[in-house]
């Protein structure tokens, strides 16, 4: 749960950023990417926190189910690509969600 929240914290947190910038992104309008990026970041708080994590998992799979429908169908992307990230990330971090969707988010040992 904590390497699935590190990563969606970094992408959102960039999201939020780009859409601040630049106005957008990604082929997307700014309000769009800015609520990715604003679902991806609570997302991964509510993870290493450890509060509702099999919510920010349904949600964080929906996020990547689009990211694939995307990459697949309208951008033409192949699974791996040289020189750019395929699909196959998007894939695991679904596959990842969706384990911690069905188990929940564990005890890591801390507390």
């Amino acid at each position: 749960r904590l390497a699935v929240a590190a990563v969606f914290l970094v992408h959102g947190l960039s999201k939020l950023k780009k859409a601040k910038e630049m106005g957008g992104g990604m082929g997307m309008p700014a309000w769009f990417v800015l609520g990715l990026g604003a679902v991806e970041s609570l997302a991964g708080l509510a993870m290493v926190l450890g509060l509702f994590v099999q919510v920010a998992a349904l949600g964080l799979m929906a996020i990547m189910i689009g990211a694939i429908y995307y990459k697949v169908l309208k951008w033409n992307m192949r699974f791996t690509m040289t020189g750019a990230t395929g699909w196959e990330f998007d894939l695991i971090l679904l596959a990842a969600n969706f384990a911690l969707l069905l188990t929940g988010g564990g005890n890591i040992g801390l507390l």
